[in-house]
């Protein structure tokens, strides 16, 4: 068998395959890229971000127009089902799929259709799916496999009504229950989602607490707002066994509760997709989670090795792997990198309505005694959000007491993951531009919702005094 050589080979075309390829190829390095699914941008584009994001703004948009007095006195209702909605999902894709695969035929990046597996460490085999394999050979390797969701080996995922974040996509009518199981990122995620159709949910959280990574005001005010509109939320609760039924599911909880639905979805955890790469052999071994670790250079044990996105596990952020795949070609390149530019990374979470936060919460700030301030600025009290009546929400600016300068900024509300990237903009900035009084000074254009900052800056700074 012949082989082919290159200077990168990149394992998986999801955003962070993608950002190591684009940028190696940019720097003159001839570069492949293996990806097993038929068509390139990973999980990301085909079962994650894009369909799951599509889904929910058509959701949005049909909520909208049947919350809008306009057209409620109009008698106009819009009523449609899951797979109805999912056809704007699937348009997306095909754009995106489109979109992405130009990147690599106008680079001449070639793509090799199936999965690879190491044989030594400078040689991998693909073998696509009529069996034909093809050896490529090269001097370094990103391995940016992605990852899926962990499937607990006594639940039925076979069964028609027993859907994982994957699956749950090809959902084909409308359930009037439904248990979600884990109430991480996706769980809450499509409990907003499915919640606005009108399908009644019970939200399973094995801790106290939701998405304990964020500020506690941000999931105060969350839990406040799923409540209100009707979620059960079940925290500290763990499965005993799931009985899955011709007409629906039932789930068995420790505690001894049992609960009937329609249909169940699985949202507890996720499994690193480095299996059955020949890893082992080579002398990389995945963890438990099925994930790889780094070092700061996303350099696996093996040196020329690199792995990038949800492979290596936090932040499992598709901006944050295309960001990495960009850096670890990079350090392939020169040697060196600038990953210490990635330190404060956006969380986007798409509840509805939105949470995005960067930099540190109250929680962080008070356990290592730093003297900070906090200032608020409510929706309801800016005029965009009374015109558009996307009043729920809130910005949050924590700030050091002495110096101003920007510590964290928590926002939960409409376009909550757009508005956080002001924020972000002067957190970066060096020295004393890190400064509460860049909002004070600054002109907003009115109504905006970007206002929020000069309100939040305001009422904080009124707080020194």
């Amino acid at each position: 068998m012949s082989h082919l050589h290159f200077d990168v080979v990149v394992i998986g075309s999801g955003p962070g395959g993608e950002g190591a390829a684009m940028q190696a190829v940019k720097h003159n390095k001839r570069v492949a890229v293996v990806e097993q699914f038929n068509r390139v941008g990973g999980g990301c584009t085909h079962w994650g971000t894009i369909p799951s994001k599509a889904l929910r703004y058509a959701i949005y948009q049909m909520t909208e127009v049947n919350r809008n007095p306009l057209f409620r006195d109009c008698g106009v209702q819009m009523h449609f089902s899951v797979a109805e909605l999912r056809r704007s999902a699937q348009r997306v894709i095909e754009q995106q799929v489109e979109m992405r695969t130009g990147f690599y035929e106008r680079n001449h990046v070639p793509i090799f259709s199936g999965r690879a597996a190491f044989l030594d460490a400078h040689t991998v085999e693909v073998a696509d799916g009529t069996g034909v394999k093809q050896k490529l050979t090269a001097n370094a390797f990103v391995i940016a496999t992605g990852s899926r969701p962990y499937r607990p080996p006594d639940v039925d995922f076979g069964h028609p009504r027993i859907f994982d974040s994957d699956t749950i996509l090809d959902l084909d009518y409308t359930p009037q229950s439904m248990t979600i199981y884990g109430a991480g990122v996706v769980g809450c995620e499509y409990t907003s989602m499915f919640r606005n159709l009108g399908i009644k949910i019970n939200l399973i959280n094995t801790r106290s607490k939701l998405l304990e990574f964020l500020d506690d005001e941000i999931i105060d005010a969350m839990a406040y707002h799923m409540r209100d509109l009707g979620v059960l939320i079940r925290h500290d609760e763990q499965y005993e066994k799931v009985e899955p039924r011709d007409d629906g599911v039932i789930l068995h909880l420790k505690s001894g509760k049992q609960l009937k639905t329609d249909i169940l979805l699985w949202a507890n955890g996720r499994t690193g997709q480095a299996a059955n790469l020949g890893l082992e052999e080579i002398g990389v071994q995945p963890n438990q989670r099925g994930q790889l670790d780094v070092n700061e250079h996303f350099q696996t044990a093996v040196p020329h090795i690199y792995a990038v996105g949800d492979v290596i596990g936090f932040p499992s952020l598709a901006s944050a792997a295309y960001v990495q795949g960009r850096f670890a070609a990079t350090h392939i390149i020169t040697g060196h990198d600038e990953c210490a530019l990635i330190r404060d990374i956006p969380t986007g979470i798409y509840t509805s309505p939105e949470i995005s936060s960067i930099g540190r919460t109250e929680r962080e700030l008070t356990a290592d005694k730093v003297p900070y301030e906090i200032g608020h600025s409510l929706f309801k009290h800016l005029a965009r959000a009374q015109i558009t009546g996307r009043q729920v929400g809130m910005l949050k600016i924590l700030f050091h007491r002495e110096t101003l300068q920007i510590l964290g900024v928590h926002c939960f509300g409409s376009s909550a993951s757009e508005i956080i990237h002001i924020g972000q903009a002067i957190m970066s900035q060096p020295g004393d531009a890190n400064s509460l009084l860049y909002f004070i000074n600054t002109t907003f254009n009115y109504p905006t919702m970007a206002e929020a900052y000069r309100v939040a800056a305001l009422n904080g700074y009124n707080r020194l005094f």
